[in-house]
């Protein structure tokens, strides 16, 4: 089946009745998103739920982020801690910690704990090369935001998640969003689940940096980040869950499809991070903390706090490779 061979949905009565009068043909594409109840699934089948003993935990999202309180990531983690930390952020995706106040050593330091720090030459750095730092002050150019997106999905090894911490917020706005793809995937029509089961597609850096850099600040990075191929549904490594593994930011084809229908089938995919119910959005404060899990969620960081600053710092922590 192609995405042009899809049928159109057709306006039922309102009663099988055969006194109700017959309503005239009214043709909905099945390749867009549209109203009715969607399956909000947080957890995995059969995962095991079980109380948090070292911290709280306030849900933000019906399936995606949650807010942990008393826990002050400027000290090491135990073992313990560190385990329910990790449990957390599988099952709520996004993890969202305030006030902490971390200095750029203390947040590396709580990434760490996650594995090897991601180096991404593309940005600017902070402290060290594996600090980014995103200086919106007043005049910048706006980069980076906007836009749905996973990060670094260019890589061979995208990061398994990061650690993001405001160092400067605006009097409004700045809002950063996340979307749950375990639950885009899942309400996904039958017909769009068969067609892309098995199916890869090409990522590449250069449409997501090209908006903001010319070609001689790109050129000298093409070798070091040629195409990659990835699964168009990924399964998660820890949890099972398959999810929607194409950007917009990336993803440039499917591979072995035509370019017509390939562009029309991401342009569907790309749309259900855009759902609200599979959303949640964060409204920073100085000094918060928010630790998400790259693998299964996109973000979008809401440009519309103009002319007042924002600054950022991210620290990213290398992944596996998808599958």
């Amino acid at each position: 089946m192609t995405v042009a061979d899809t049928t159109t949905r057709t306006a039922a009565p309102h009663s099988p009745a055969a006194s109700t009068p017959s309503l005239r043909p009214a043709r909905i594409p099945e390749d867009g998103l549209h109203e009715g109840r969607r399956l909000l699934r947080r957890l995995p089948e059969g995962w095991q739920e079980r109380p948090y003993e070292r911290f709280t935990v306030t849900p933000l999202g019906r399936t995606i982020g949650a807010e942990i309180g008393g826990v002050d990531l400027s000290q090491p983690l135990d073992p313990g801690l560190r385990e329910e930390l990790d449990r957390a952020l599988l099952e709520w995706k996004v993890l969202f910690f305030r006030a902490q106040h971390l200095t750029s050593a203390q947040q590396r330091d709580f990434a760490g704990h996650w594995g090897e720090l991601e180096v991404n030459p593309l940005l600017s750095s902070g402290s060290s090369s594996d600090v980014v730092r995103f200086d919106k002050s007043s005049g910048a150019v706006p980069t980076f935001e906007n836009v749905w997106h996973a990060d670094v999905t260019f890589r061979e090894r995208p990061a398994l998640g990061a650690v993001l911490q405001l160092r400067e917020v605006p009097p409004f706005g700045g809002d950063t969003m996340w979307a749950d793809m375990a639950a885009a995937y899942d309400n996904l029509p039958e017909w769009v689940k068969e067609r892309i089961d098995g199916a890869t597609a090409v990522h590449d850096f250069i449409p997501g940096f090209a908006r903001f850099y010319p070609p001689e600040r790109l050129a000298p990075y093409q070798e070091l980040f040629p195409p990659v191929e990835h699964p168009v549904v990924r399964t998660h490594p820890q949890t099972g869950r398959r999810m929607v593994f194409v950007n917009t930011s990336f993803t440039t084809r499917i591979t072995g499809m035509g370019q017509e229908e390939s562009d029309r089938l991401l342009r569907l995919l790309f749309q259900q991070a855009h759902v609200p119910e599979y959303q949640v959005r964060f409204r920073w404060q100085q000094g918060d903390v928010a630790f998400w899990d790259n693998r299964a969620t996109q973000h979008y960081a809401v440009n519309d706090y103009a002319p007042h600053p924002r600054v950022a710092e991210r620290v990213a922590i290398a992944g596996d490779r998808p599958f």
